[in-house]
């Protein structure tokens, strides 16, 4: 009997000893112990801006108190690795050597993602151009790389996969997340720069709505209403034919116009440039694969909002510091949002909006012949 306890109490002394060595374990140091090129490779960011997205995020943090709390650095690095790899969560913990546990994680992801969704934080790195001068500079910029004059931004939405909500519940129902494509997502509106900098995002709206139902409810579409209305008639949106053609929001001509015309003209280089926003859609679900359709995102559709904001955030960071892509990883299809519209073109023929859009995109054709 003595022999029995003896090794049951060895048998219990080994298994906390063993849990002791698992808690304990050292940490990966990833700024000293990963090569440059590999720390891009896992985070995404390079380790200079990882530092700079510590100092920005510190004060909306809270800081380790104590000897078993999480410091801020390692709350960030786990969430840009959960951000780049779209891993599950324990997955997440256990890799790299960050020796945390799945609760962990999830606390940490939510503190980070939360603190990037900050208006002061956000804002700062995703907006549309604030005035007159920056909406020059956006215009310049589109036409110094594509000899195109006028446009400021490229539109698109595109579906970012989610787990089914629940089905009674009453803000989000799970059938309005259900796509087209007969998945559960998110449909993101974006409009990006001649970089593919993203100068807006609207990531509130579930998958079955269509592109156009999210622009009509968009700010900047008010906006550049109201500059038209005003007189600022030299600034506008590219956009797919999903969209209602205005003199704002240029689409393509609505036939296939035979070669050596300037109507075929003006529609080749509509969709050059426009490709602009489908390469946009595309580096950034490669950079933030936790956005591809087979990751989905296991999270109620305002924390999946939250974290497609913080990928947008990272994103133009990592535009503005000349980050370049991964390259060399596993392909996935990346669902940029390509469609056969649904048009109605009874409405759209008495619109006077549409009228004076016909007008903008018929002067347009004039000028590009010349």
């Amino acid at each position: 009997m003595e022999d029995v306890v003896q090794l049951l109490l060895i048998e219990e002394l080994e298994d906390i000893e063993v849990r002791n060595r698992r808690v304990h374990r050292r940490r990966l140091d990833p700024f000293n112990e990963l090569s440059d090129e590999y720390f891009i490779k896992v985070f995404r960011l390079s380790k200079a801006l990882a530092q700079f997205l510590v100092h920005l995020l510190k004060d909306y943090i809270a800081p380790a108190n104590r000897s078993t709390d999480l410091d801020i650095t390692t709350k960030v690095l786990v969430t840009l690795r959960f951000l780049a790899s779209g891993s599950y969560q324990m997955d997440v913990g256990s890799n790299y050597n960050f020796g945390i546990s799945q609760p962990s994680v999830s606390r940490c992801i939510e503190e980070v993602v939360n603190a990037m969704n900050r208006n002061e934080i956000f804002n700062a790195y995703v907006h549309f151009p604030r005035n007159i001068q920056e909406l020059n500079a956006a215009r310049m910029g589109f036409f110094e790389k594509y000899n195109f004059p006028g446009i400021i931004g490229c539109i698109d939405c595109t579906h970012v996969a989610i787990f089914p909500p629940k089905v009674d519940d009453d803000n989000y129902p799970e059938h309005i997340y259900v796509n087209r494509k007969n998945y559960h997502s998110i449909n993101v509106q974006l409009i990006c720069d001649h970089n593919l900098k993203i100068i807006n995002v609207n990531a509130l709206f579930p998958g079955s709505t269509n592109d156009a139902f999210i622009w009509n409810q968009s700010n900047v579409q008010t906006l550049l209403r109201r500059l038209h209305e005003a007189g600022n008639k030299n600034y506008f949106l590219l956009g797919d034919s999903g969209y209602p053609l205005r003199s704002w929001l240029l689409t393509p001509l609505e036939y296939e116009p035979r070669p050596n015309i300037p109507e075929h003209f003006y529609n080749s280089r509509h969709k050059t440039i426009r490709s602009t926003i489908e390469r946009c859609n595309g580096v950034l679900k490669m950079r933030f694969r936790c956005l591809l359709k087979h990751r989905v995102l296991h999270y109620s559709p305002e924390k999946a909002s939250k974290i497609i904001n913080a990928c947008v955030l990272l994103h133009n960071l990592c535009i503005e510091h000349n980050i370049e892509t991964p390259q060399n990883e596993e392909a996935e299809q990346i669902d940029l949002g390509v469609h056969v519209p649904e048009r109605n073109h009874v409405v759209e023929r008495v619109n006077p909006e549409l009228a004076a859009g016909r007008n903008q995109r018929n002067k347009l054709i004039t000028l590009l012949q010349q």
